[in-house]
């Protein structure tokens, strides 16, 4: 499904299982997680499993993908990628850092927002966009903002909290943001997506940008 937000050029894989064994993982990879639940280990093995699928895509080798500054993959030279997991999805997309600068993707489930986290993660100008049909706009927004922190924060090396963007949902399947803080990336555009009960964000941005 991811595929159909990311432009050509963008390498990508997905899963809706966990069906991946641990002990496909390097040995780095093994010992970063070796303290977590296993919910987050298996998590974190199709998560590798996909950035592996998408760099073979690519024409690159398997690579440890260790965690790198505040907990991004930690790509080979030359690559540019992002991974994202929620229940029931497992994806990646990488590119060659000379075509592309950045790459940000989310999945969600397309359900409200638990009490109290729209307030948390949004700005109050952008609430009238979200009382209408379809989706549910509020974990949408969420969704669109993550997707803007991840590929934000490899060309700005700095936190960008949910309230330093402002993003505007479009019912065409493609969003906006204005960032408010000085950075990198002023104004940033996405696309998204809602399929099989998932709701889907990317931002690829250019490195001619």
């Amino acid at each position: 499904m991811i595929g159909e937000l990311l432009p050509p050029g963008v390498a990508w894989a997905e899963r809706f299982d966990d069906d991946v064994a641990e002990e496909e993982l390097f040995p780095e990879e093994q010992a970063a997680i070796a303290r977590a639940v296993p919910k987050r280990r298996r998590e974190f093995a199709t998560g590798r499993w996909c950035a592996r699928q998408a760099l073979r895509d690519l024409g690159l080798p398997p690579t440890p993908i260790v965690h790198g500054e505040r907990g991004a993959p930690g790509w080979p030279p030359g690559v540019v990628g992002t991974i994202t997991h929620c229940p029931g999805y497992r994806g990646a997309a990488v590119a060659h850092a000379g075509e592309f600068l950045t790459i940000g993707v989310d999945a969600e489930i397309d359900e409200p927002l638990p009490p109290g986290v729209l307030d948390a993660i949004s700005l109050p100008a952008e609430h009238a966009q979200l009382d209408r049909p379809g989706p549910s706009w509020d974990r949408l927004l969420f969704s669109a903002k993550e997707s803007i922190y991840k590929a934000w924060f490899p060309v700005a090396r700095r936190w960008l909290d949910f309230t330093e963007a402002r993003v505007t949902l479009r019912d065409d399947g493609s969003f906006a943001a204005d960032v408010l803080v000085d950075g990198p990336l002023c104004s940033i555009e996405g696309r998204w997506m809602r399929a099989g009960g998932l709701l889907l964000s990317a931002v690829v941005i250019p490195a001619s940008t």
